[in-house]
């Protein structure tokens, strides 16, 4: 995809290039998230503890958090057609090999292989949409694709729950296999290149330095535990140091041109605003899908598919709202839905700190709603508003920057709940608390950080515009110092 694409379709329906990209973002998506329900069978049959089972998500994201910072580089050298065979391509092989993986550390390379193919999937989708649809009906597609992509990890634990109710994790990867093969066959028959490929090396440099920097960090912030505190400081030093070497080497290769993650992005201030809200919340978010398995599997003794039932109608209707969502943002604007939304979120959050052993499952349920609904009403316009906010040979880079700090957010959100709730209990427990009570009370304490996350989500949302303003051409002969967009 190049920096020159072709012109945005008009109209009142949904481009074809699109509907293709959706489909199989869904089924990469649900990928993503049908591991979650499956972590206490891996704690069981593979012999691992929940700290080392919570990797098959991490690792997935961390993995995405390193290859997406290359997409935006990359999708704009290659095809249309040929970013999507690559990125098909590759999830099919991760998916393969963790299907038959003989052991947790087989598993774990196969999901970080996949993760390669998920990674290209997003921003190529984003950029696309970004590219065909014109401004007036940004709202109403991006509604369509939230439809997709929110229903997609609301069919992940359901998914999971019935297949674990009749046969091994490894089933989760045989059924995805062929639906992968037919949905990648299906679009290389229909898909259409949008746009022109440049040319362009890749700096290895910085690719390295993105990944053990983000993956350092995060990895760090994992080994925190009672009694363990010096050696992930210094892992987690060690990745931000690393981080900041890659900022950097981004600003100079900014001065000639070929930076492999464009920087510039952050100038428009209605962008890194989008920015700052969409990667806490997933960090909430993400914290508190990991957690709500646990505390219904551990806790209260439901299946795996008990548990995917009761969250699954959160994100139906979360999918569902999608298409609405878009249209109000179309006719009002951002802000009467963002602000409510961020504020929903936070309420829910704040409710799952009451969880016990007898808490009603209806209470549970009426929670997740509210913070699948919440979630629904924020992210359609800040995506929208964000990525809006760029000129339009700089959406392929606001989308890998966007997904890149979206993954990393999740995938800190993910350790930081798990390393908070372990650190909790193991200190009630070797205060002579019963091990029921300590798990229930370092979850609460958990979901408690969760909903702190929720409140720089509101305040980020007052901050936001109700519509992004036009943005102003970029002098390419001044590198350093573009003018994005005002205000």
């Amino acid at each position: 995809m190049s920096a020159e694409p072709s012109a945005p379709v008009s109209g009142g329906r949904t481009p074809t290039v699109i509907r293709i990209l959706v489909l199989a973002t869904f089924v990469v998506i649900l990928n993503e998230t049908i591991m979650i329900n499956a972590i206490p069978r891996l704690m069981a049959d593979l012999e691992v503890t929940e700290r080392a089972a919570q990797w098959v998500s991490t690792a997935f994201m961390l993995t995405m958090a390193a290859v997406i910072p290359t997409t935006g580089w990359f999708l704009q050298r290659v095809t249309t057609r040929r970013a999507y065979a690559v990125a098909m391509g590759v999830f099919m092989a991760g998916t393969a090999l963790s299907a038959v993986a003989p052991s947790f550390a087989v598993l774990l390379i196969g999901r970080i292989i996949q993760a390669g193919g998920t990674a290209v999937m997003m921003p190529l989708l984003m950029t696309t949409l970004m590219t065909v649809v014109p401004e007036q009906d940004r709202g109403r597609v991006m509604g369509n694709v939230t439809l997709a992509i929110s229903v997609a990890p609301a069919m992940g634990p359901v998914v999971s729950g019935l297949v674990l109710q009749v046969g091994s994790w490894r089933w989760l990867f045989v059924l995805v296999l062929p639906i992968a093969g037919i949905i990648t066959w299906l679009g290389l028959r229909q898909l259409e290149n949008v746009g022109e490929p440049q040319a362009g090396a890749i700096d290895w440099a910085s690719v390295v330095l993105a990944a053990f920097g983000f993956g350092g960090l995060v990895f760090g912030l994992s080994k925190f535990e009672t009694g363990n505190v010096t050696g992930p400081v210094l892992i987690a030093a060690g990745g931000a140091a690393l981080i900041i070497a890659f900022v950097f080497r981004q600003l100079r290769l900014q001065r000639t041109g070929t930076p492999l993650l464009d920087l510039r992005v952050l100038l428009a201030g209605t962008y890194t605003k989008a920015l700052i809200l969409m990667s806490v919340a997933f960090m909430a978010m993400l914290g508190s899908m990991i957690l709500l398995p646990l505390y219904l599997q551990n806790l209260r003794g439901l299946s795996a598919l008990e548990t995917g039932l009761l969250v699954m109608p959160g994100g139906l209707v979360m999918g569902l709202l999608g298409p609405s969502v878009g249209r109000l943002f179309d006719r009002f604007g951002g802000r009467p839905l963002v602000i409510p939304g961020s504020i929903g979120i936070a309420v829910s959050l704040a409710g799952f700190t009451q969880i016990s052993m007898t808490m009603p499952y209806w209470q549970l349920l009426i929670l997740h709603i509210v913070m699948m609904v919440s979630m629904a009403a924020t992210f359609t316009p800040v995506f929208t508003l964000g990525l809006g906010a760029l000129p339009q040979h700089l959406y392929a880079h606001g989308s890998s920057m966007l997904g890149t700090l979206q993954q990393v957010a999740a995938a800190f959100g993910t350790a930081l709940v798990v390393t908070v709730m372990s650190a909790r209990s193991t200190a009630l427990v070797a205060d002579g608390v019963d091990a029921v009570g300590a798990h229930l009370d370092g979850m609460r304490l958990a979901f408690l950080v969760c909903a702190a996350m929720a409140l720089v989500v509101i305040v980020t949302a007052v901050l936001l515009p109700n519509r992004a303003a036009a943005p102003e051409p970029v002098d390419e002969s001044d590198a350093t110092a573009p003018q994005l967009v005002k205000g």
